[in-house]
């Protein structure tokens, strides 16, 4: 293990005495950073509250990270929507059709294990292809019973934590109608998609055929956010709205049918593709697409020395450029064409 960065060689060398006491493991480096810090609680912090939320954070994510792992090969789709939405409802029925469906097509569902929609996409997925991430409420929720059970239920404490995770091991998020909670984790997607911090992902909104849940949430959006110039207009390619369930499956699946994910390596965005594109479409790319970049131009490139470090999806193709990291509704629609050619 290297050094840590410790201005204080002494406690350097009793944190790496630690690890090997434990036997060791992965990104050791890493660990021992977080024990150092954790030791600077000590002078740093004074209020116990305070450190109660460090404390049950790092417990919740370093537990909620080794159940997802043995699955990360696996793409995954979170279903968000009212946890009291009844089984007789349209909108039930639309939930466990959709689930059923997307499993199907390659998925796993994740839901935050209530009741309401978040049961019927769990139903429709059946336990073995689900996974729960559970809120601690005092008036809801437990469990609902399809999820109950299984060991891929985490509970949280917190909802910063629980909002991550979702985030974190989803490749897609559909969300139906539903109340304050699921406003929060759509706008929330939606965010950090706009600003980069997640990785774009296929953001769908069901609702009831001749519903007008979303279109009427759509509307405020463009008389007021899009009208004021709050946000841009390429931002619109961040979500799709339908009524129709098996649409909503083509939106998750077409992503992927030739994009698989993105990297930044220093100044450069990596996009990693299922196909290489041809030397004319990658000319008509920087043609179209020239606003995203800041200097040179599109290009083919072999994996890059950090991705080889990382063995990180050396089987793929790749096209790399300097993108202005600002343009994410745009980089969505280069997205969109990748998976057309």
């Amino acid at each position: 293990m290297k050094n840590t960065p410790s201005s204080n060689p002494e406690l350097t060398k009793h944190i790496e005495d630690l690890i090997r006491f434990k036997g060791g493991g992965h990104n050791e480096k890493e660990v021992a950073d977080i024990i150092e810090n954790a030791l600077k609680l000590l002078t740093d912090v004074q209020d116990t509250g305070d450190v109660r939320v460090i404390q049950t954070t790092v417990r919740e994510l370093r537990y909620a990270f080794r159940l997802f792992a043995p699955y990360s090969d696996k793409r995954k789709v979170t279903i968000f929507g009212s946890a009291r939405t009844k089984p007789d409802k349209l909108e039930y029925k639309q939930a466990l059709d959709f689930g059923q469906k997307i499993v199907k097509a390659g998925f796993m569902v994740i839901t935050g294990a209530g009741p309401g929609i978040m049961q019927a996409g769990h139903e429709g997925a059946g336990s073995e292809h689900s996974f729960g991430a559970n809120i601690r409420l005092p008036w809801e929720q437990g469990a609902n019973p399809v999820i109950r059970e299984d060991k891929k239920l985490v509970t949280f404490k917190y909802f910063f934590t629980r909002k991550l995770i979702f985030i974190r091991h989803s490749d897609a998020i559909v969300l139906f109608p539903g109340g304050f909670g699921t406003m929060d984790e759509g706008y929330e997607a939606i965010t950090l998609m706009q600003t980069g911090k997640s990785q774009l992902m296929p953001l769908v909104l069901v609702d009831r055929p001749g519903g007008t849940y979303w279109s009427t949430w759509d509307k405020n959006i463009r008389e007021h956010l899009l009208r004021d110039q709050l946000i841009s207009p390429d931002d619109l390619n961040l979500y799709h709205i339908t009524d129709d369930t098996d649409e909503a499956v083509k939106i998750v699946t077409r992503f992927y049918r030739n994009f698989h994910s993105t990297r930044f390596v220093r100044e450069q965005l990596v996009v990693r593709l299922q196909h290489a594109p041809s030397e004319t479409a990658i000319d008509a790319l920087n043609e179209d697409f020239a606003d995203l970049v800041l200097t040179g131009k599109i290009q083919s490139i072999p994996a890059t020395v950090e991705e080889v470090a990382d063995n990180d999806h050396l089987q793929l193709y790749r096209i790399g450029f300097a993108f202005n990291r600002r343009d994410y509704g745009r980089l969505r629609q280069l997205i969109d064409v990748l998976n057309s050619l």
